[in-house]
């Protein structure tokens, strides 16, 4: 693509889609590469950054390529068999999970609520991407009684957060993680973890099902070792945990069966060593009996009970870098290549699968990850803990690796484990998981936009004309949190003006392009806007947040919190008397100075 101006040729790579529906703005739209949704092989490019030179290529294989061994493959489909009518299963087969209804081709009630929900995909493309193992749709047969909205995690898909969240030992409770739970899914987790090591975990995990609108996953063999020692476990106690916990509706579990024996020599040299609990758990078992992991030896037995109730996989990566030194490691990369080969086990048996991956990871390290999980697990939807992209921020991690989370989104995570400001430090509070879900939203949505998935950037766009004609009252409804904006706003100027507390009158840029004839900016009628209004009083929720930064002092929030109808409306015709139209430049200068706050020290 080339476009000239002032004699300059600019030339843009072959686009893909523009994430604006409507085309808005001058944005030339994606550079992202063009996405190929199609069943099997041909669509392993459905939302894709450009490869960089060097990277992994695509598998050429899907979940088509692993099939249960008693389905038939028709004559006639050697060489072309990602469709349903290829495959004929055993007589009297029945699918009972979502993978085995789409290759047999039938669109099941979640996938037709998936595609409401992914408004840029139809429900049989969201069939076929589930056939192809590149999509799952959690939703455990039991949750679905319950309140569960099903969702999807799959590339071609938006990408998903999750929320981790639980009890421990020192801290916490089952009306506390239920409260967690309400915080994080109004605050955009499209799932939950429930990592809870103390109290009563399985009242707690009941509790949770109940009342989730999202799917719920653990980590089961922290139960499993509830009130015995690691090196008891044995094969009955897994498979009566795992049981258990489908039968109460569990969406996905992490199974940590990655981890081999002889693995574990690659970890001697690391810095820190095996981070995952699951992870270490399993190699002191490993180390104690003298034997492979339980969960791989078993790993066709765990199959059966996971598909009884439709619980996906996220098969764990317990051997993940906990520091920048140990990325990329040996040890990492031999566990994905496991990770495949359990990958492949589980698509023969019906299970859904997604992968789990690093973890701490240097900026420059992500896209080949991504890239390298893409191949060897053929496309499985990969869920990522950050990845933090340094070490040397405690608290402030949701930030050091929501920049990591947005590159490995865009370079092909499927879904963001987030990370609180109190991660290595304690277990997250309720703000701590209001900040964690809110970065991981930020990485969700910039990597979305960046892949061009069609109507990503449509609140964006018209956020910025409701900014162009300073409607402040529209913005601050189209953003993410309205209550903190409007906060932050009137903590500087409680009056909704033709220009911010920012620039000031006289320096408004955007006032002054509102006012030049010949520019389009701020004057779509739509979100145009003539009279500056008294902001209303603060509500106890924006109270709150002024409190906690701290700027103003308590008699300055109360005076903004307690307005009376009365004291905020003038009379109709009337402006506010900070208007640039109603005063002179030198007046509302003056009074905007009133209007901020004196801060001392």
């Amino acid at each position: 693509m080339t476009n000239a101006a002032d004699g300059i040729a600019y030339t843009y790579p072959e686009l893909g889609l523009n994430p604006s529906t409507a085309e808005q703005g001058t944005n030339p739209g994606s550079f992202a590469k063009k996405p190929e949704i199609a069943p099997g092989v041909a669509g392993r490019y459905t939302f894709a950054s450009p490869d960089t030179p060097g990277m992994p290529a695509p598998s050429e294989k899907t979940a088509w390529d692993f099939m249960p061994e008693d389905w038939t493959l028709r004559e006639g489909f050697e060489s072309d068999y990602a469709r349903a009518d290829a495959w004929q299963p055993p007589e009297g087969f029945e699918p009972v999970t979502q993978l085995e209804s789409a290759r047999l081709g039938i669109v099941t009630p979640e996938m037709q609520r998936v595609a409401e929900r992914e408004t840029h995909l139809t429900a049989e493309q969201i069939r076929d991407e589930v056939a192809a193992g590149r999509m799952i749709i959690p939703a455990n047969k039991v949750h679905l009684g319950y309140n569960l909205d099903p969702m999807a995690i799959g590339r071609a898909s938006k990408t998903k957060i999750n929320a981790n969240m639980g009890a421990s030992p020192v801290s916490s409770g089952t009306s506390d993680e239920l409260d967690k739970l309400e915080w994080a899914e109004r605050w955009g987790a499209d799932t939950v973890m429930d990592l809870s090591t103390g109290g009563d975990l399985d009242a707690c995990r009941q509790a949770i099902l109940e009342h989730s609108t999202v799917p719920i996953g653990t980590v089961p063999i922290y139960s499993m070792i509830i009130g015995r020692k690691i090196e008891d476990l044995d094969e009955e106690t897994i498979l009566e945990t795992l049981r258990h916990q489908a039968a109460q509706g569990v969406d996905y579990f992490t199974i940590h069966a990655g981890v081999k024996r002889d693995h574990l020599p690659y970890v001697k040299k690391r810095l820190i060593g095996i981070v995952s609990r699951g992870g270490s758990l399993l190699a002191k078992w490993m180390i104690t009996h003298s034997a492979e992991n339980p969960m791989y030896t078993m790993w066709e037995r765990i199959c059966d009970v996971m598909r009884e109730y439709d619980v996906s996989f996220s098969i764990g990566d317990g051997l993940r870098p906990g520091g920048l030194a140990d990325a990329t490691d040996r040890a990492q990369l031999a566990e994905l290549v496991t990770l495949g080969e359990l990958t492949e086990r589980a698509w023969r048996k019906g299970v859904q699968v997604m992968v789990e991956g690093p973890g701490h990871v240097p900026f420059d390290q992500i896209e080949y990850n991504m890239k390298l999980q893409r191949q060897l697990c053929h496309g499985a939807p990969f869920y990522v803990l950050g990845p933090l992209v340094t070490d040397v921020f405690p608290g402030y991690d949701h930030i050091t690796s929501g920049i990591g989370a947005t590159a490995a989104g865009y370079h092909g995570a499927s879904m963001l484990c987030y990370v609180t400001p109190k991660e290595h430090l304690g277990l997250p509070k309720k703000d701590d998981v209001k900040q964690g879900c809110i970065a991981y939203k930020i990485a969700a949505h910039a990597a979305d936009v960046a892949l061009g998935i069609p109507g990503t950037r449509d609140r964006d766009d018209e956020l910025t004309k409701a900014r162009a004609a300073l409607n402040w009252e529209k913005h601050f409804e189209l953003s993410f949190d309205p209550d903190f904006a409007r906060a932050l706003h009137d903590e500087d100027l409680d009056v909704d003006t033709d220009f911010c507390a920012m620039c000031g009158h006289d320096w408004c840029s955007v006032r002054i392009s509102k006012e030049i004839v010949e520019f389009t900016s701020g004057k779509d009628e739509s979100y145009s806007w003539d009279k500056a209004k008294k902001t209303a009083a603060l509500t106890a929720e924006q109270q709150a947040i002024l409190e906690q930064r701290g700027v103003l002092s308590p008699d300055q929030i109360h005076r903004l919190a307690s307005k009376t109808k009365d004291a905020m409306q003038s009379d109709a015709d009337d402006k506010a008397s900070c208007h640039s139209d109603y005063v002179d430049p030198e007046s509302a200068r003056k009074m905007q100075e009133q209007a901020l706050p004196v801060v001392t020290e």
